[in-house]
């Protein structure tokens, strides 16, 4: 990377586990959510999904009633 270049930081991932304690519903909803495609983007990295918090966050802003 040059010097004159902006520094790209990545996003932190989160885990299926950080996913339902950040939303406060059980490890099975979210699973339930991601079978029936109605949760947020996950990502899968050999056997591990993962969430970007940017998808999470435009995923609950679509919830909004």
């Amino acid at each position: 990377m040059s010097n004159n270049e902006p520094s790209r930081r990545l996003e932190p991932l989160l885990t299926t586990e950080d996913l339902a304690e950040y939303l406060q519903v059980p490890l099975k909803t979210i699973y339930d959510w991601r079978t029936n495609g109605t949760g947020p983007t996950a990502y899968k990295f050999g056997r591990h999904l993962r969430y970007r918090a940017c998808d999470v966050e435009a995923w609950i802003a679509d919830q909004v009633a």
